[in-house]
């Protein structure tokens, strides 16, 4: 099954009042990070980077946390969602 089967399995109710995601600096990410590895790590592909600037696209999160952890320079900051938002299994 490929991975994109199986996110089709999992739903999200975003939290229109804050993100649960955030970038702390697009400069960080701009200058210091040639490899943009949070393009990579994150298994749901949260992150994109268009048009020169980091775009984050939360309400397809996991909540696993990667991004926290797999980010070189900390500029991520990760935190569960308010109670009743967030990732919601549509199956199981």
């Amino acid at each position: 099954m490929k991975i994109e089967d199986k996110l089709f399995l999992v739903g999200f109710k975003p939290d229109e009042s804050a993100s649960h995601l955030i970038v702390r600096s697009q400069e960080v990410c701009r200058y210091s990070c040639p490899r943009k590895l949070c393009t990579t790590f994150c298994p749901a592909q949260v992150y994109k980077w268009e048009n020169d600037s980091l775009s984050v696209g939360y309400n397809a999160c996991l909540e696993c946390g990667a991004c926290r952890i797999g980010c070189p320079f900390g500029n991520i900051e990760w935190r569960y969602p308010r109670g009743g938002f967030g990732l919601q299994y549509r199956y199981g």
